[in-house]
């Protein structure tokens, strides 16, 4: 079999963040969410075994004990939502191609041809929604509980870690939807999800500024760079990326307890038995075997896809190797993507000499041959495709088409991954999703349908 090498994480940063091994079961307000927060504090010290200790009162989420076990489950929701986002996003990016199953751990035939529909599963809404609502309500909670002490939350660690929660929540949100509802309310654009995302990673910076954490003040600063791309304060997020050490990583974690805390992406290709996704047709199949990219491994397995894939019949399985694990976590932040988005202002600015030079410093950390471009046409095309080498299987490329397309920017994509008759998308192939049928029939803001 011809094999992929593993994908080194560089950097990570020790933060003593909760981990995110528990699952909660409902929006961070009133006796439900307390039950779930309870029960991730329960499972902190042996989370094989817990209790379920029923509605309690709201007011013991006071206690500074049940306050770092609020923190976990806003990690822990917005660990379920990546899951989902990254996986079927990058059906619908070309990241990877549908091998056949439409099950559970599948891509359905809408999402094989690029659409993302209203009424699709996997969406990651619910877990996205808890997300925010959990990290923000918990944040509110913890300033409250602290001024009644005569303290201030500038100096509190796990509010810092629940703003920084926040802000990716919102940020995983505002990048992929293409408009939100907050709490059953009408609904906003996701350029002003991307802002409220910006005024948590401040609000997180802030407080990891005053209590001297620098692998806090180095995931805050990654994020608002990244949320600053999407609303177009590109001066904003050059200043950002460039106090973020290029070997910084800030990764969200996976485990092996129970499938749903499982690396979807892996799992759905493990071939124990799901064979649902494969590198077969996608840039990245010919583009590591030109290059040895190890960002962007895989392997052949000599196997065939789940089942028929729309008129190819069944395809090669050829197994992504980024994620080789059940427990393989996903980035959220890092140096390498700070890079980009300063070799993307460069370009925004005339300069793709400089544009050039960043993306060479990329990948000579990455150990890959330098590129070289004769015009800005040229660079604008090698920035497109270092980005979707550098955040390969992050779902962060949908957002990145998205205003790419929006803004009409020069370069060139690969015909693998735009619709057409290579990639098998079509002309009105999905770049955002929809507000979900669940939230419609319960939102008087709201139609029923798009």
């Amino acid at each position: 079999m011809r094999r992929g090498h593993g994908h080194e994480l560089r950097g990570r940063p020790e933060m003593d963040m909760p981990t995110t091994r528990h699952r909660t079961s409902g929006p961070a307000t009133g006796r439900t969410a307390l039950a779930a927060v309870l029960l991730l504090a329960a499972g902190a010290c042996d989370f094989f075994e817990v209790t379920n200790p029923g509605p309690v009162e709201d007011r013991f989420l006071d206690d500074p004990a049940a306050h770092a076990a609020l923190v976990n489950g806003a990690a822990r929701a917005l660990s379920d939502a990546l899951n989902n986002i990254a996986y079927t996003t990058a059906a619908i990016t070309r990241e990877l191609f549908p091998a056949g199953s439409t099950s559970s751990f599948g891509i359905t035939p809408r999402q094989q041809q690029g659409i993302l529909g209203y009424d699709d599963e996997h969406t990651g809404w619910t877990s996205h929604q808890r997300a925010r609502a959990i990290a923000e309500g918990g944040f509110e909670r913890f300033r409250d509980v602290l001024e009644k002490e005569g303290q201030s939350v500038q100096s509190y660690r796990p509010a810092a870690q629940a703003a920084l929660w926040a802000g990716y929540a919102n940020r995983l949100l505002g990048e992929n939807f293409c408009e939100i509802t907050i709490d059953g309310g009408p609904p906003i654009p996701s350029v002003e999800i991307l802002e409220r995302a910006e005024t948590w990673f401040t609000t997180a910076l802030g407080i990891a500024q005053e209590i001297g954490d620098a692998a806090l003040i180095h995931a805050a600063l990654a994020g608002r760079a990244s949320v600053r791309v999407g609303i177009g304060d590109w001066a904003g997020a050059d200043a950002d990326a460039q106090q973020v050490p290029a070997d910084f990583t800030f990764e969200m974690e996976y485990h092996e307890v129970e499938t749903d805390q499982y690396n979807r992406i892996y799992w759905a290709g493990a071939g124990t038995p799901y064979r649902a996704h494969t590198v077969w047709n996608t840039v990245y199949e010919q583009y590591y075997l030109d290059t040895n990219d190890p960002r962007v491994p895989w392997v052949d397995t000599g196997l065939l896809g789940d089942a028929a894939v729309m008129d190819l019949g069944r395809v090669p399985f050829y197994r992504q190797m980024k994620y080789p694990q059940r427990s393989s976590n996903i980035r959220l932040s890092s140096g390498p993507e700070m890079m980009l988005i300063r070799a993307e202002y460069r370009l925004r600015n005339g300069d793709w000499p400089g544009a050039i030079d960043l993306i060479n410093e990329v990948r000579g950390a990455a150990g890959v041959a330098r590129v070289s471009a004769a015009d800005e046409v040229e660079a604008w095309t090698l920035l497109k495709r270092e980005r979707g080498i550098e955040l390969w299987l992050e779902g962060r490329r949908m957002h990145d088409l998205r205003r790419w397309e929006a803004e009409h920017t020069p370069g060139e994509l690969h015909p693998l991954e735009v619709p057409g008759e290579a990639s098998r998308l079509v002309p009105n192939r999905s770049l955002c999703y929809q507000i979900p049928k669940a939230e419609r029939e319960t939102n008087p803001h709201l139609p029923l349908t798009p």
